[in-house]
């Protein structure tokens, strides 16, 4: 069996269960968030707790984690002196700033859990479209692979 196919099937199945978490997480904080400033029941409230905290803990985390495993074997398999190339180097970056993204939706998490959130349903909105771009990006980095 090739491990570098494997590793790429595994890796991309991840990804997209990372990506998954990542675009609805925020999309639910927007409606916890809505929740809250209408004063919905506490029943709603903790539904919504449940389900931020089982996506994040469940889903994501172990997601993010293949991600990053995966990722970082097929560096190995291509041989790490590819560390050169732009296209790796833009990826990492910009994988860098989803990683640090997964770990701010997580203070959001946190903040939700002790009903101290401080941000609107329009700042969950507009930081929603944050993994959009980076896929985007990271997409056309991998394809055409700048020098």
């Amino acid at each position: 069996m090739n491990t570098y196919l494997l590793f790429k099937s595994i890796h991309l199945i991840a990804v997209i269960s990372w990506m998954a978490g990542l675009l609805y997480l925020p999309r639910i904080f927007v409606y916890h968030s809505e929740a809250v400033a209408n004063n919905k029941s506490e029943d709603l409230m903790s539904t919504f707790k449940i389900m931020e905290r089982r996506l994040f803990i469940f889903i994501m985390n172990p997601a993010m984690i293949v991600s990053w495993v995966f990722g970082g074997l097929l560096i190995y398999s291509i041989g790490i002196d590819n560390f050169d190339y732009l296209w790796l180097q833009l990826k990492l970056f910009f994988i860098a700033i989803l990683t640090i993204y997964h770990f701010f939706l997580f203070q959001c998490l946190r903040k939700f859990s002790k009903n101290s959130n401080s941000y609107s349903p329009r700042f969950y909105r507009i930081i929603n479209e944050i993994p959009t771009f980076l896929l985007i990006s990271i997409i056309f980095i991998i394809v055409f692979k700048p020098l």
